[in-house]
């Protein structure tokens, strides 16, 4: 049906019809009620939804930073022959374009022990120049300096480890591996003292408590290595492109080699982040969902019950498309004001989260986040711009299209069979 002439789409009547319906009065109590909780959950909904999408975004960038800042992004183990040569293939690979460090390494696992305490550990022996070319770590020294680390025999501990071991930098801790001296009677431990050099705190707690770094010809004596190296850690400037870097260490490595990249050495781990992201995104929805459901069935019923003052504005000369409109606006003032306002509480607890939690673990009396448990000190928020524009349009797109059917239900109601049965 045409519009009369001088009515225009969304006139001010249809804007004034609208906003009246949306106030409360006695009669209709209940349908405000309905028109409330529909408000509340759009609000709820969409703030979850950023806050927890920005959590889980935030989670994964402070894990993988910290992962990648201490562990190389390509692994270069040894085929065919011990890695005696490794100077060498180190300095190879350094020389290949985007990669930014070649740390050669021995690893091996001894007990850490003080007269308070002891504690499993990884001992890990690397030069001093490229300890201090490890951000992660020489950023991070509470304790202590790594100045003439190559010199001493000294090791660099992490913070929770000192913590556990009730030690200092300067102090000594002792180090006992079960790969000792080869005699008569069998392998021995090896037992010695060593001097704690500098603490570092990365911020996760399974690394500050775990790695004891020393210098690496120090650790190739401990762990009876014949002047070869564990592996070559390899460190890039884009660890996404990881395929095109194994290529070309392959290439600058000049001997047989095994690799292993950082995606297959925490496959599982990131993998269940991406799962356990994906099903929360698509539990929190329901919520969107269900408040969309609210303003659908609160806009039927005020259709219902203005069946009458429908009827009248038709005889009067109102159109379907304004009846129609003036039940969009009515129910799109509920989406649009809960989307608006829920995006601004999700910005705002992700901006202050980590007050927030301070201020729930303090008013609970606990630890609302152990670090033991989610590797982090601290509660990690990072928004993306474009999930958080989806999570708006989202919950917008399904608040209109919930008042599509009410709308035209009210537009095609027959003004003369509204009027008879009122």
């Amino acid at each position: 049906m045409s519009e009369p002439t001088g009515t225009r789409p969304f006139a001010p009547f249809e804007w004034m019809l609208s906003l009246r319906y949306l106030r409360a009065r006695r009669q209709e109590g209940f349908i405000s009620i309905i028109a409330a909780f529909s408000f509340l959950g759009i609000m709820l909904g969409v703030a979850t939804l950023i806050i927890v999408m920005a959590v889980m975004n935030g989670f994964r960038k402070e894990l993988l930073g910290k992962i990648l800042g201490l562990n190389g992004h390509l692994l270069v183990q040894p085929l065919e022959s011990p890695l005696t040569d490794f100077e060498a293939v180190a300095a190879r690979i350094a020389g290949v374009e985007g990669v930014r460090l070649a740390v050669p390494i021995v690893e091996g696992q001894a007990l850490a022990s003080s007269p308070f305490n002891a504690a499993g550990v990884l001992v890990r022996g690397i030069r001093g120049q490229d300890l201090v070319g490890l951000g992660s770590i020489a950023k991070n020294i509470v304790q202590g300096t790594l100045e003439g680390f190559d010199q001493n025999q000294a090791v660099v501990i992490g913070r929770r480890l000192a913590d556990q071991l009730t030690l200092r930098a300067g102090d000594n801790v002792t180090l006992v591996s079960p790969r000792g001296a080869v005699t008569p009677m069998g392998t021995t431990p090896r037992i010695k003292v060593y001097k704690i050099a500098a603490v570092f705190e990365i911020g996760m707690s399974e690394y500050d408590a775990a790695f004891v770094f020393m210098p690496l010809p120090e650790a190739q004596a401990y762990f009876n290595r014949n002047g070869d190296v564990t592996a070559i850690e390899v460190y890039t400037n884009n660890p996404d492109q990881i395929g095109r870097f194994r290529e070309l260490v392959t290439a600058a490595a000049k001997r047989p080699i095994f690799m292993i990249d950082w995606r297959q050495r925490n496959a599982t781990f990131f993998g269940a982040l991406q799962v356990e992201r994906n099903v929360m995104f698509l539990i929190l929805t329901l919520i969107v969902l269900v408040a969309a459901f609210n303003i659908a069935s609160s806009l039927i019923m005020l259709v219902k019950d203005k069946g009458r003052d429908i009827g009248i504005m038709r005889t009067m000369g109102a159109t379907q498309g304004s009846i129609m409109r003036i039940f969009l606006i009515t129910g799109a003032a509920i989406g649009v004001i809960g989307d608006l306002v829920g995006f601004l509480v999700g910005l705002l607890v992700c901006l202050n989260i980590e007050s927030i939690r301070q201020f729930l673990s303090w008013l609970s009396g606990s630890n609302l986040f152990p670090p033991e448990m989610y590797f982090l000190s601290r509660l990690p928020a990072d928004l993306d711009v474009g999930e958080t524009t989806a999570v708006v349009v989202m919950a917008l797109a399904l608040s209109l299209l919930a008042t599509l059917y009410p709308s035209w239900r009210a537009a095609r109601l027959d003004p003369v069979e509204a009027l008879r049965y009122e």
